[in-house]
This record gives structure tokens, C-alpha cells and sequence, in this order.
């Protein structure tokens, strides 16, 4: 199984609080809600739009599963609601329950996790499916970039600078090529480009 990630990002990196200003101010980070300027429902919508539609499941960070399964069940009844309801999710944590998790998620220890996200990733197969899908949760998204565990990275850059804030970049000072696959613009400015490993 592959896993994908996909991530609104600034120009300069930053993944942090993309929808709103009170979804994370760690750091205290005040930029929230900055992809909205750019945010165009064609071109950045439909990228966001088909990264779910061809995921096998989702894979989430604790903060971002715990964001997500307030949100978007409540919103039953909605096409992109729905689906994302119906997908498995996995969150990985040490934090919740073991058992027992709401919105059709199970949960991956947060210690070992990488030696368990390779158990999944070699368990779903090959292909060109969508696999695990990793939406927001940078600390994640920067473990398997890390760790190699990365098939694809779908980057909706918007054309701002944030000055600071989260990254899904590793800091190790390890190079690794991607290739570009395609980019697409959006009349806002936004980039939609993804690379594979």
C-alpha cells in the first residue's frame, strides 16, 4: 500500500493551521487560516477532492485525527463528508484509547510506529491505488519522510510566506530526490504539484 501525503504548504515550508485561526496556535502561531486567499474550489478543491477519493484510508497524527473526527461527521450528508467517513483511519498515538476510537479509526502505537506503518505499507499491496492517505499531521508527515515510508507527496503550495511555523520537512541534513510528476496552477496563484519518491 502506498502512502500519499498531501498538505497545503507556504512558500517557505509551513504546513501549520491552514483552515483556521484557533486550529493551531503552538508556537504561538497567528497566521491560521492562510490558505483561504488562495484557496480556488477547481484547481486546489479538486486536488484535495481526488487525493480522498483515491485513498484506501486515512493515516493521522493524534492532533489532526482529533480535529477531523469532531468536524467532519457532523457534516453527514455531504459527498466529501461521507467518503471521508467511510474510509478506515489509523491515528497514531500513545495518548488515546486502544480500543474503542470513533470514526471507523483504529489506532497505532505512536511508540514503534514506523516499524508498524511498514507492517501496513507492505501488507496493502502495490499499485497505483490511493493507499494511506496522510492529510495535515506534520510531526507524522515528517517521521515517514524520514523514515523513506513517503510513495507521494502532493504539495498545494500557496504563494505566501508565513515567516515560521510547522514544517513536514526532516531537519536531518539527509538529501532526497523526488521526482516531479505534474503541477497544476490555480488563477489564485496556488501550485498543486506532486512528486514521487
Amino acid at each position: 500500500m502506498r502512502i500519499v501525503i498531501s498538505e497545503f504548504i507556504s512558500l517557505d515550508g509551513v504546513v501549520q493551521a491552514p483552515g483556521g485561526p484557533e486550529e493551531d496556535t503552538d508556537g504561538g502561531f497567528a497566521h491560521g487560516g492562510w490558505t483561504h486567499p488562495y484557496f480556488d474550489p477547481e484547481v486546489v478543491g479538486g486536488a484535495f477532492d481526488a487525493a480522498v477519493r483515491e485513498a484506501d484510508a486515512l493515516l493521522f497524527g493524534r492532533r489532526t485525527w482529533q480535529v477531523m473526527a469532531e468536524a467532519w461527521p457532523a457534516r453527514a450528508g455531504d459527498p466529501f463528508a461521507d467518503r471521508l467517513g467511510a474510509l478506515p483511519k489509523y491515528v497514531v498515538s500513545d495518548s488515546l484509547p486502544g480500543t474503542g476510537l470513533a470514526w471507523n479509526t483504529t489506532r497505532v502505537p505512536g511508540t514503534g510506529a514506523a516499524a508498524r506503518l511498514r507492517e501496513l505499507r507492505a501488507a496493502g499491496g502495490a499499485g497505483e491505488g490511493g493507499g494511506l492517505l496522510v492529510m495535515g499531521s506534520a510531526s507524522l508527515a515528517r517521521l515517514l519522510l524520514g523514515e523513506g515510508l513517503v510513495d507521494e507527496l502532493r504539495l498545494i503550495v500557496m504563494p505566501v510566506l508565513l515567516g515560521g511555523g510547522k514544517t513536514i520537512f526532516p531537519g536531518d541534513g539527509a538529501l532526497r530526490g523526488l521526482t516531479l510528476v505534474s503541477a497544476t496552477a490555480a488563477p489564485t496563484g496556488a501550485q498543486v504539484c506532486v512528486y514521487r519518491a
